[in-house]
């Protein structure tokens, strides 16, 4: 039994095929919809599983070429997350067989398949699995320098064998360890859910979450893109509710902070509390800004401002994360970025041993927030400004 699966987001297809591949079906995927149709023609599936909302053609447009096509009684099932009344009314008008909304299970798909076109003879009938389907594709960014030893490779690939629309970018910062093997081996057979970004020379955590940020806006299934550090301080299920409520919301950042409230694990040292509620008074001071926490390593972007807070190189290598949001606040104003981010509390953050910070570097903070108050003073400072007055610190 033949099967073909159409959407846009490469991230959906590929675990949908594994799993009714491993039901024995005869599984092709296709992310373009022209391609799509082209393949339907010489494929002749027995079935037609097809995404709403694509680039160009729409899945609406598909169903209406198969439906006017010579296999016109070819079934179809839409998985799209879309859920407006008028477009499923619509697409049932024009003759699909199922409408399934993302997010969703795997499990729940291949049962809506076998009602529609039968089992295999071969299929393992009781296998089962927990992935759901979901509705947005996420990049997620991790520098890495000499993190051989604190790399915690297996619940790294365990998050993303159970849980679908993630795509992790690696950032090999230059390591003088076997980082970069370790990282290879990581990415072994997972190629298509894992990227390792090789820098050549360790240029500072500033400039590896920079690069790697920029290199998966270039993939078009990404809705949208963060970045985590490589120690999980923060795990990726903490990381996973930030990604929710930017799904679910207006805002265009959102920052994990490490606010100590009933119910959260954190956990800090209390030097370092001193330290960090020192700066984050100057830093509140240059952003005019309340945050309680810029520096948590856990930050999700909508895709359509990672060029605004990225693009231009930052002027420093530790606070960087200050840099994105006064960029954030010249861009767009200050008021209208005030209402695009979100600092949203973690339930989980443990100090990690073996972090680069040390307390002599804490207090070398301070120094560069002055730096970001001279760089960043003029109230419309564009890229060239920028720059030039980063030269010039410098």
């Amino acid at each position: 039994m033949k099967i073909l699966a159409i959407d846009d987001q490469q991230l959906v297809l590929l675990p949908l095929q594994k799993r009714l591949e491993e039901l024995s079906y005869d599984v092709k995927i296709e992310t373009d919809s022209n391609e799509g149709i082209s393949l339907y023609n010489s494929f002749n599936p027995d079935l037609v599983i097809v995404d709403i909302n694509m680039p160009g053609v729409s899945g609406l447009d598909i169903v209406k070429y198969i439906r006017n096509s010579k296999n016109a009684d070819t079934p179809i099932m839409v998985l799209s997350g879309n859920t407006q009344d008028d477009i499923i009314t619509t697409g049932f008008e024009l003759g699909i067989n199922d409408y399934m909304k993302k997010p969703l299970s795997l499990n729940e798909i291949c049962a809506r398949v076998k009602r529609l076109i039968g089992a295999p003879e071969t299929q393992n009938a009781n296998a089962k699995t927990n992935v759901m389907i979901q509705e947005r594709c996420v990049g997620v960014v991790i520098p890495c320098y000499n993190e051989e030893e604190r790399l915690l490779s297996t619940e790294f690939t365990d998050y993303i064998d159970k849980n679908s629309g993630y795509h992790l970018c690696f950032v090999n910062d230059g390591s003088k360890d076997r980082t970069l093997e370790v990282l290879k081996e990581l990415q072994k057979g997972r190629e298509d859910f894992i990227t390792v970004y090789d820098c050549d020379k360790n240029g500072g955590k500033a400039e590896a979450v920079r690069l790697g940020m920029l290199h998966m806006a270039k993939k078009e299934d990404l809705d949208y893109i963060g970045f985590l550090d490589a120690d999980l301080s923060t795990d990726l299920a903490d990381f996973d509710d930030l990604v929710k409520t930017i799904e679910h919301s207006e805002f265009k950042i959102v920052s994990g902070s490490r606010i100590a409230r009933m119910g959260a694990n954190i956990t800090k040292e209390s030097a370092r509390k001193i330290i960090s509620l020192t700066i984050n008074f100057i830093i509140r001071k240059i952003l005019k800004m309340d945050f309680k926490d810029t520096q948590c390593g856990a930050k999700i972007f909508h895709k359509d401002v990672i060029n605004i807070a990225f693009s231009e190189k930052f002027v420093t290598q530790w606070i960087f994360d200050v840099e994105i949001f006064k960029r954030m606040s010249q861009h767009f104003g200050l008021d209208k970025a005030k209402s695009m981010l979100c600092e949203q509390p973690l339930k989980r953050w443990i100090h990690a041993d073996g972090s680069k910070l040390s307390m002599k570097d804490s207090v070398k903070i301070v120094g560069q927030l002055g730096q970001i108050a001279w760089v960043y003073r003029g109230k419309k400072a564009n890229s060239k400004t920028i720059v030039a007055n980063a030269l010039k610190v410098a």
